[in-house]
């Protein structure tokens, strides 16, 4: 796919580089990711992915290169974090956890009890009826990761970005929050998701990207787990210098997803 924004490009990377402290985590990525598509993000341990979700989203600003999204402000992506990187034990209660879905179309400063039936119809959809006082600290992972979900229901966005939504949780709610994400693929919406599943990639994601600090395939799914792919990816990752500097990217790279460039940015010797 190129990276010349079209009507139909929800997101647009162009020479992309993340990184922290000036070294590189994700390193000069191309690409177009379309308007209503579904993709998988996946890679080795320490690849950049969750890094790139939290490049789209605006939290970690590029070191090189940029994210573009035609037509999109940063209001219309919806985040779920990974698990881990919420604090179960902040005082809140699975009601205000959810409804701060709702922030950023009615304000941080106005009261949500007007918006009581929306959240409660979320929180139905995500099968928490009668879990609005819990506090978020007495949830189980997998209920967790359902209120996670309504926030996101409630959002509204036409990009939705998952950082490990099914990590660690069981089968039955796995399913059911798969078929949340085909919803929205129904919908119109454009849903990038991290995952390591690749077997539950393969079944439910038409598109993958494959990382390892940059692009080794992305395409369709069945071209791009293939296994000379994936261990490519596993020799990069275990190949990168994490000290490494910012360098710039070649002066001519080939077109289209699952091109790689030749120079050794990153590389051990």
């Amino acid at each position: 796919m190129s990276a010349v924004p079209s009507p139909g490009s929800a997101l647009v990377f162009r020479g992309l580089t993340l990184g922290y402290a000036r070294h590189p985590a994700v390193h000069h990525l191309d690409g177009t990711i379309p308007t209503g598509s579904l993709t998988a993000v996946v890679g080795p341990n320490g690849a950049g992915k969750s890094t790139l979700l939290k490049g789209i989203m605006g939290e970690i600003r590029p070191l090189e290169g940029e994210v573009a999204r035609p037509g999109l402000s940063r209001r219309g992506i919806a985040y779920l974090p990974q698990a881990a990187e919420i604090d179960r034990a902040f005082p809140i209660a699975v009601f205000d956890l959810v409804a701060m879905g709702l922030w950023r179309r009615v304000g941080p400063w106005r009261s949500l009890k007007a918006h009581r039936s929306a959240v409660e119809a979320a929180l139905a959809a995500v099968g928490l009826t009668g879990f609005e006082r819990r506090p978020i600290g007495t949830l189980s992972g997998g209920q967790l990761r359902r209120a996670l979900f309504a926030r996101v229901l409630l959002q509204d966005a036409r990009v939705i970005l998952l950082d490990e939504p099914f990590a660690a949780i069981d089968a039955r709610t796995t399913d059911e929050l798969l078929a949340l994400v085909h919803g929205w693929h129904d919908e119109g919406r454009t849903v990038v998701a991290v995952l390591h599943d690749l077997d539950q990639v393969a079944r439910h994601f038409p598109s993958t990207l494959l990382l390892a600090r940059e692009a080794v395939a992305w395409g369709a799914t069945g071209e791009v787990l293939t296994t000379d792919n994936l261990r490519r990816a596993r020799r990069l990752c275990e190949a990168w210098d994490d000290e490494a500097p910012v360098c710039r990217a070649p002066a001519a790279t080939p077109p289209g997803h699952g091109s790689h460039d030749n120079h050794s940015h990153g590389h051990a010797a």
